[in-house]
């Protein structure tokens, strides 16, 4: 018989390996027993908790976007006017927990998997609505009117830095995809006044 507390534990254990291992190949092109290894048990066992490689990897970009959401409140529960709200969000966009070379493989396999999977697709549908609302009432006193759109292309271009990095060599960059972005925003953001 299972000892209490066990199976939470060996489920993060299991998600953690299937962002790891998935980062790692670049894809869901791993198997489950690929992953159980990585995270210490069998391959019955991973099937026990999750059912699927599919479910495990849902569950897998399920932390992610737990972990990237805490980020984004804990970063604009400290950041003071609405300069500051945008930049604590492209921060916590591109900080350590969420922009590391496992993290941006398993969202470029998640936007594919969305593509036919309905579960992704709802989960990518509530991140790029929470992301187009948070980014949104930061640039409202920013740029009035014109706030949906830089909201869009904003959500778009961090998207887009995932990507690249995704096909890239290179370490991630957090700072320097922070700068691309803000030079974007300000360069918008000087061409247009916010409506009185």
């Amino acid at each position: 018989m299972p000892r209490p507390g066990v199976e939470p534990i060996r489920k993060a254990a299991l998600v953690k390996a299937a962002i790891t291992e998935i980062g790692q190949a670049g894809s869901l092109d791993v198997t489950v027993s690929q992953i159980a290894r990585r995270a210490g048990m069998s391959a019955a066992l991973a099937h026990h908790y999750f059912g699927s490689k599919e479910d495990m990897f849902l569950a897998a970009m399920r932390h992610v976007l737990t972990v990237y959401a805490a980020e984004i409140r804990g970063a604009l529960a400290t950041a003071d006017g609405p300069h500051a709200r945008l930049t604590a969000i492209l921060r916590a966009s591109f900080g350590p927990a969420n922009f590391r070379r496992e993290v941006v493989a398993a969202w470029l396999t998640f936007w594919v998997m969305a593509q036919t999977v309905p579960q992704a697709r709802r989960l990518l549908t509530i991140y790029e609505n929470r992301l187009r609302s948070n980014l949104v009432a930061c640039l409202r006193p920013l740029a009035g009117a014109h706030a949906p759109r830089l909201a869009a292309a904003t959500g778009a271009m961090i998207d887009g830095v995932y990507l690249r990095q995704a096909l890239s060599q290179a370490q991630p960059d957090g700072r320097a995809s922070v700068a691309l972005i803000q030079a974007m925003l300000d360069a918008e953001l000087s061409r247009i006044r916010p409506a009185a």
